[in-house]
Formats: structure tokens, sequence, C-alpha cells
């Protein structure tokens, strides 16, 4: 796995990945020697690089950034390649970008403007990173959450729900990236399922309980 981006949700994904058998290359804007610690602590199967040096090393990439962030993700390395889209959009960080305040786009929909040779899968960015570490479980058990992806290539989100399921997580397929608004900032689905951030353990959600918040969205 290589990930465009190391931050909270990035160094979970890491964390979670190396810890069921996969080799994980983190990047960020900063440079690698900004990682060399946290590879350290992740253990032999990380290591730190370029973002382009991982986007070309990653069977999967993840792009973990900022939405203003986008223009500057590399296109070239992730031709082909099944891209994890974790981000959200938030003006007040990101600037308004008119498409998104328009709702004429969705994130990801941008994001693949930059990056057009990408098989692209909205995944993970609903859920607050510290329960995304603590409610992993493993196949079969009773309390498994489940988390929604949304992408327009049947290949890609195949190959996104063995890595999810890989990492202690079942499946809810919420359509196409024109539908992954229904798992935007702010919606149902958006952190409220796994419980409020003071329980930091969060609480499990069956298929039921995700299906009907992606249901209950409104645009």
């Amino acid at each position: 796995m290589g990930l465009i981006g190391s931050g909270n949700i990035g160094r979970t994904l890491a964390r979670l990945a190396v810890g069921v058998g996969h080799q994980v290359v983190l990047s960020n804007s900063r440079g690698p020697e900004t990682l060399a610690d946290t590879a350290e602590e992740l253990g032999p199967r990380a290591s730190a690089a370029t973002n382009e040096e991982a986007a070309a090393a990653g069977d999967i990439v993840v792009v973990t950034v900022p939405v203003s962030a986008f223009p500057h993700v590399t296109a070239a390395p992730l031709a082909g390649k099944t891209v994890i889209d974790t981000c959200n959009y938030g003006p007040e960080r990101d600037g308004h970008i008119p498409e998104l305040d328009s709702k004429s786009l969705t994130s990801s929909e941008l994001l693949l403007q930059y990056i057009p040779d990408a098989l692209l899968v909205k995944a993970f960015n609903n859920i607050f990173f510290k329960h995304l570490l603590s409610l992993a479980r493993p196949a079969g058990a009773a309390d498994r959450s489940y988390l929604p992806i949304a992408g327009d290539s049947a290949p890609a989100k195949a190959a996104v729900t063995e890595f999810i399921d890989s990492i202690g997580y079942n499946v809810v397929d919420a359509g196409t990236l024109t539908d992954s608004w229904r798992q935007a900032t702010g919606t149902p689905v958006w952190g409220t399922p796994y419980g409020p951030y003071s329980n930091e353990k969060g609480q499990p959600v069956g298929e039921d309980g995700i299906r009907a918040a992606l249901a209950a969205a409104t645009r």
C-alpha cells in the first residue's frame, strides 16, 4: 500500500495494514525524512518515500490529503492503479471551490480530474481515525463494523473491499463516485454511526445501520 499523505487517517491505515502483513510506503508533502520516526515505529513492513515513489510502489494507493492539495497529486504513477480517496472537503481549510460549493461535482470527481487514469474508490472518509483503529475486528466477528465505499470501477471496488476486509471491516457498496456525496462531511453516515469523538473506542455498526444512514442523506 502506498500512502500519499500521512495524517491521522493515513497513519491509522498504515498501522492496521502492517498489523496484518501488508507492506506500506508512507509519504507526505514535507519529504520522507519527516516520516522516518513513524516508519520506524510501524516496523520493518513500513518505509518512507517521496509521493511519487509511494504512488509507484503501491498495488493500492491511498490519497489522504486536503482537497486544496489535489492539484499537487502526481497523475502519472497512478495511471491504471486502484486509488482510495479518503478526503473530505472543508471550505474553512481548503478555501471555497466553486464546483464543490455548487455541488456540481463530488470531491472524488474533482480528484479524478487531476488523476484521470486512476481507478478511484471513495473510502475511510466517514470515520474518525481513533474509531477506525479501535473498531477493527477479525473476519466473522459478530460485532464487525461496516464502511461505505463508492466508485465507478467494479474491479477497483473489489480490490478495496478485499483490502478493507483484511484490516478488519466489512463493506457497503454506496454506488458510484457521483453517489459519494452520501458519505461526505455532515451526512448521516459521516462519523455519527460510530459514536461521538469523546468515546475513543467507538461503537460497532452493522450493514443495516450504514445503509439506513446512506439512504437518509439529503443534498
